[in-house]
């Protein structure tokens, strides 16, 4: 029986019920399109150098050829681990356009994770920029890589500033390591050396594998979600028609341009800006080091920009930043949150200052990665995860796996739909563990629905804090504590109690350095009911978080006493 799409009132006009993947046959008939179509457009904007479409067509295509000439097949697995750098979608490209699969690699993993991402994948090859070489260079004998092109910071800029660039990045700043690794080829004797090699056009199916997407390793070890052509053109144009009725307020003499602040090997960055830039001829901002945020204002001062996907502490960083009102923000059509809860402080202070709403959307790996968004059209913040993107079902399940009917009743999210992955790597038990009879993907995430199919998570599953019986969702006590005058950023977690089985641990960052553990006691007593208060509270300069922004709670609780 098809599940009734009761959220599909609530989507804005001109959003369509359902979108057609199969007129893509393959990511590189998207992009090839999108080389010939947008031929003399700008790409990508990188320290005030601009990379054109036809550029990175040329050059990704060279790269292709190279991957061909040193005897990789089609299916092999090719890592790619960098920042965001021009590089990075010429790889991806260059590596999607011979056949190969994309093996996205966070360039901050010690080389423990390396070996072991580099292992289960079985990837033959890898495009590293120098600054993480190092890293390689001590686990690359326990894994199968025989290639490796190494990039440099400054590799696609123009001369001097190329050159310049790369000096201070190694000499200056002494951001890279000395490091040897034998053979290694240089980006730009890679690109030499595909040119004069014949490039041989393989034949690329909507069921091939485009990118092993590993997981964070939250719930175990780190496992690479299988995403399929299909999955990912599939994504990209749900994006793009949820995303169209704000987008097509951009005036015609202005190019869509998203800030791409978030690390392209992440799902989110890689198919909500690389693809779907790709697809509508946008530019993305490409900002390498989204942390440095003085750095991160200047680049935006010099752009026009539109559309702004980030995380919930990127928005809050920015919002609090002196510099942060030397940035044209009245062009922002769409604030895109994602990969963690957006707070409702936020999400009102960000308002207030850009006049544009952030749209709250989720998703995961394993969905390529958006699920479901609140509208783009929505004038405010509606704490909740929105409705399920065009062509996808979400349902909440119970413990034995059967739905959850009453609204309100918490169940685990369930996700049906097009972008939804062929499975895990090689693990086909994980790969059972999480699918529904049904072809639904368990999610891990508790959430909620109301009457007009918008869902709202409480938690993850792990996360959930055990108070004497009760449960205390650390969303929701974060969300409350966010609204304390003086709290600039917080996160809650259980730790053992002999009384109550486990007790809520608060850790807070200080945004006034008047705030006392007192004023946050009599703000939590005022607000929250007694189980949810916290028993341990904390301060702390800084939340210890993953590239992406997420706060690492697991870190928190593992924390010594």
């Amino acid at each position: 029986m098809t599940q009734t799409r009761v959220w599909l009132s609530s989507y804005p006009a001109g959003v369509p019920a359902d979108i057609d993947a199969s007129q893509y046959d393959s990511l590189v008939s998207l992009m090839e399109e999108s080389f010939s179509k947008y031929a003399d457009r700008t790409a990508y904007s990188f320290m005030g150098h601009n990379i054109g479409y036809q550029e990175t067509d040329v050059k990704s295509q060279a790269l292709a050829a190279y991957f061909q000439s040193l005897g990789l097949e089609k299916g092999d697995r090719v890592a790619v681990m960098m920042p965001n750098v021009p590089q990075y979608p010429v790889a991806v490209a260059a590596i999607l356009r011979a056949g190969l699969v994309v093996v996205n690699v966070n360039p901050l993993y010690t080389p423990r994770e390396l070996e072991h991402q580099l292992k289960d994948s079985g990837a033959k090859a890898i495009v590293i920029i120098e600054n993480f070489a190092l890293t390689l260079q001590k686990c690359i004998a326990n894994t199968q890589v025989k290639h490796i092109v190494m990039c440099a910071m400054g590799d696609m800029l123009s001369l001097p500033k190329g050159a310049l660039v790369n000096f201070v990045v190694r000499h200056v700043k002494k951001m890279v390591p000395d490091h040897a690794i034998l053979g290694a080829v240089k980006f730009k004797h890679a690109l030499a050396r595909g040119q004069q090699a014949a490039f041989v056009k393989p034949v690329v199916h909507a069921d091939d594998i485009a990118v092993l997407q590993y997981t964070g390793g939250t719930t175990g070890v780190s496992k690479g979600a299988v995403l399929l052509h299909r999955n990912v053109i599939a994504n990209l144009l749900q994006s793009e028609a949820w995303n169209d009725p704000v987008m097509k307020r951009v005036p015609a003499h202005e190019q869509p341009t998203s800030v791409c602040a978030l690390p392209l090997y992440h799902i989110f960055a890689f198919t909500v800006n690389m693809m779907l830039g790709m697809r509508t001829g946008g530019k993305n901002i490409l900002i390498p080091n989204p942390r440095d945020l003085p750095a991160v204002l200047s680049e935006l001062s010099k752009h026009t920009f539109h559309s702004f996907p980030a995380v919930n502490t990127l928005f809050n960083g920015l919002a609090h930043h002196p510099d942060f009102g030397k940035v044209n923000w009245s062009n922002l059509k769409v604030s895109v949150g994602g990969g963690m809860a957006v707070t409702s402080a936020v999400a009102a202070l960000w308002l207030e200052k850009t006049g544009c709403p952030i749209c709250e959307g989720y998703g995961l790996s394993e969905t390529s990665p958006s699920a479901s968004c609140n509208p783009t059209t929505s004038a405010q913040f509606t704490g909740t995860i929105g409705v399920p993107l065009p062509s996808t079902y979400m349902k909440l399940l119970d413990d034995d796996g059967q739905e959850v009917t009453e609204l309100g009743q918490a169940g685990e999210i369930a996700i049906k739909g097009p972008q939804v992955m062929a499975g895990y790597w090689q693990r086909p038990d994980e790969t059972a563990r999480c699918m529904t009879l049904d072809g639904y993907f368990k999610s891990g995430d508790i959430g909620i629905r109301d009457a007009l199919g918008f869902f709202k998570i409480v938690d993850r599953k792990k996360d959930m804090i055990l108070v004497s019986g009760f449960n205390v969702y650390p969303n929701d006590v974060e969300e409350t504590v966010s609204m304390c005058p003086g709290v600039m950023e917080c996160a809650a977690v259980g730790v053992p109690d002999e009384k109550t089985g486990e007790a809520v641990k608060l850790v807070i960052v200080k945004k006034d350095p008047e705030l006392t553990e007192d004023k946050v006691r009599e703000y939590c007593r005022a607000n929250m009911t007694g189980y949810k208060q916290p028993k341990v509270i904390e301060f702390k300069t800084e939340l210890p978080k993953t590239a992406v922004g997420k706060i690492l709670r697991r870190e928190l609780r593992d924390a010594p006493k």
